[in-house]
């Protein structure tokens, strides 16, 4: 189970800081409310947020202030509150590094979207990604691995030029399957690639000349149709 990510609440209103951790524990986030700029730099070491939701107008050190110092340390997001009716120079609150800003009363849904916004925005783009899924066959005496293009035969590696490789990987992820000369034309080079069927041929004779039939496997040809990666059990 993944871990709840953690919204530090920096608020001197200790009821709207109530409710906005409620709003965000209803969101399954983690919350930890602090009212003063002091104790918000000491909770931003201890807690180790991943958001803060800091107000403009604190005792001691203003809102601003605590943006500087975060900002200074590390690059946690910040959403900036103010009351209407506050001086709030926003662009002043952007440049020291806040990423978004509202205004109080607030409504909660909004919150709640902006905070996940600005969360999103902060996630590594490899985080949201599966990770890459190796491509890869192995038979006897022929591994071929499209992930990092590369052959090895016999415990040589064997260069080959990438369609070369591509078309071998192709034939050899689906064993005894018959493909026709257009679907490997198709699959290889691309629908919009332009040229002939003889181009599939010329690339089966060059990996032929570089990797040999083995006793339980083969780049088998057949006939008035088109080419097979067939597998024997011996």
């Amino acid at each position: 189970m993944a871990a709840k990510q953690k919204i530090l609440i920096v608020d001197d209103d200790n009821n709207i800081a109530e409710l906005i951790s409620l709003y965000l524990t209803k969101e399954c986030f983690d919350t930890k409310i602090v009212n003063d700029g002091e104790e918000a730099l000491t909770a931003f070491e201890q807690y180790n947020p991943n958001l803060i939701l800091l107000d403009l107008m604190l005792p001691g050190i203003d809102g601003y202030q605590v943006c500087r110092e975060v900002r200074a340390k590390a690059n946690v997001p910040i959403i900036m509150l103010s009351a209407k009716g506050e001086i709030f120079d926003k662009v002043l609150g952007l440049e020291l590094g806040a990423d978004d800003y509202m205004m109080k009363p607030f409504d909660s849904k909004e919150l709640v979207a902006r905070v996940k916004a600005v969360l999103r925005r902060y996630q590594p783009a490899r985080a949201e990604e599966p990770a890459p899924e190796l491509k890869c066959v192995k038979y006897d005496n022929l591994v071929v691995n499209l992930s990092n293009y590369s052959v090895i035969y016999r415990g040589k590696a064997v260069d080959m030029p990438p369609k070369e490789l591509e078309l071998l990987y192709f034939l050899a992820s689906s064993p005894n399957q018959v493909f026709t000369r257009e679907q490997l034309l198709d699959h290889i080079w691309g629908y919009e690639y332009i040229g002939d069927t003889r181009t599939v041929d010329v690339h089966v004779k060059r990996l032929r000349e570089k990797i040999k039939d083995c006793a339980n496997w083969s780049l088998a040809t057949v006939w008035g149709i088109g080419y097979k990666f067939e597998v024997r059990d011996l």
